[in-house]
């Protein structure tokens, strides 16, 4: 053999075999091991079934709300589809909001942001400043309307510079600001009231967006609160994604959500706090994707919800139960095939902090869930019959101040489909995991 043929052969062998170092070093093989033999499922099967979740039982019902804009006085990049840099205009303002209700002795914090997600990073900051600001919340339930053309600035990291509209230290600093504004307003405001839970059906406006066809969450269900000085307010949740408005639109918007809360707080409520519910798998079914398309949606949206009514009840017992659920997850699945994934040091080092954990409210009859990832709207009916028989009416949120991608039923896993492909972090088997954990909660919250 020739010295160039020696040279070129321990060239191509240095070549492949830094390259099979590189490629082992970065990706690995999905894990389809049986969740429940795994340790991260054990430690959360033992956390929730010895956890004593808080509770306590009052006299009466006491309930206020505030919200406070929060639009930023220069652009912020807008946070939702691809990165498309700062807002050209504002169409619709973006607020905090806050509803709090209380027993007299144990008092509960519901917190709305009109944005995509919450990061674990804004919910510790917001914790912080509670705590500091020495409010008299036990807990604090997030949500956000998931509006998919509304304010970044609030996610760190490099993924939140390159695609997730950055990191605003002046704008946070101001969401801190303006949240505890809001929740001292509430809190200084607190007046006797009623509370109800109602679901009302809606038809042709929601589809399942993995399967046509395929089963849908199709009802809003809402905590409506009547106070004795004649005011009134609700939290209400909805699973069709706030995606109405077009992936090149260029205006800050709060989408259908923020419409819808202006509809109804024009007929019929003081206060609106949407916040979003089983979404995942869920896709709105609007004529259009301009601001006319959204209007058109929410306003039928709100008619629908006045006029079809499928159950009303009352929360008589002033009881409350609040908590938090530290989850336990699989390593993470950030798949680049059916087949193949990035190691778990390279989506950690992307992606940062996920913060998984339920939060777990129950005001007299009425149960809320939320989880840190985008539950698919399939497994509602199931849930909701579940905690129907526990004599407990049901309300699903995500967007909790953690995020972990989406949680699909399994057998989406392997379409090749965006969601469950690049969206489904810490699959497989992650449908089959939180169904139990939703169970085990309901019946946690029934005893």
């Amino acid at each position: 053999m020739s010295p160039q043929i020696k040279r070129t052969f321990k060239i191509s062998a240095w070549t492949l075999g830094i390259v099979f170092f590189i490629t082992t070093l970065l990706i690995t093989r999905v894990d389809r091991s049986d969740y429940r033999e795994s340790d991260y499922y054990k430690q959360t099967m033992t956390i929730i079934d010895t956890m004593d979740i808080p509770q306590s039982k009052g006299s009466i019902w006491l309930a206020s709300w505030a919200k406070s804009n929060v639009t930023p006085d220069k652009p912020l990049g807008l946070l939702g589809y691809k990165p498309r840099g700062p807002y050209e205009f504002v169409q619709d303002s973006s607020f905090v909001k806050a509803l709090v209700v209380s027993n007299g002795i144990s008092t509960v914090l519901f917190l709305n942001y009109e944005f995509m997600i919450i990061h674990p990073t804004l919910e510790a900051a917001i914790l912080n400043s509670i705590a500091e600001a020495q409010l008299p919340i036990q807990h604090t339930f997030f949500t956000a309307t998931h509006t998919h053309s509304g304010l970044g600035g609030h996610i760190p990291g490099l993924l939140g510079k390159v695609a997730f509209g950055g990191y605003d230290k002046s704008f946070v600093k101001n969401l801190q600001q303006r949240t505890i504004e809001s929740i001292e307003t509430a809190v200084a405001s607190l007046d006797t009231a009623d509370l109800f839970f109602q679901k009302s059906l809606t038809t042709d406006l929601v589809a399942n967006r993995l399967i046509e066809g395929d089963s849908i969450d199709p009802y809003v269900r809402q905590l409506i609160i009547r106070r004795k000085d004649g005011k009134n307010a609700t939290f209400l949740s909805y699973s069709a994604h706030p995606t109405i408005m077009d992936r090149k639109f260029m205006g800050l918007s709060g989408d259908y959500p923020s419409a819808l809360s202006k509809f109804l707080e024009e007929k019929h409520y003081d206060f609106t706090l949407f916040a979003a519910g089983t979404v995942g798998s869920h896709k709105p079914l609007a004529d259009g994707k301009d601001t006319s398309a959204v209007e058109q949606y929410a306003l039928t949206l709100s008619q629908q919800i006045m006029g079809n009514m499928k159950s009303f009840s009352t929360n008589k017992e002033p009881s409350i139960l609040a908590g938090r659920i530290p989850i336990h997850l699989r390593k993470a699945h950030y798949r680049i095939s059916e087949k193949v994934r990035l190691r778990p040091w390279v989506f950690n080092s992307l992606f940062g902090s996920t913060n998984p954990h339920m939060d777990v409210v129950k005001l007299g009859n009425t149960l809320f869930l939320s989880s840190s990832g985008e539950l698919s709207g399939v497994f509602m009916k199931a849930w909701e019959d579940y905690a129907k028989a526990k004599k407990l009416n049901l309300i699903v949120t995500c967007f909790n101040g953690g995020y972990i991608g989406y949680i699909t039923p399994d057998e989406y896993y392997d379409l090749p489909k965006y969601e469950v492909r690049d969206m489904n972090w810490f699959g497989p088997q992650n449908g089959a995991y939180f169904n139990e954990i939703t169970y085990k909660l309901i019946d946690k919250a029934s005893k």
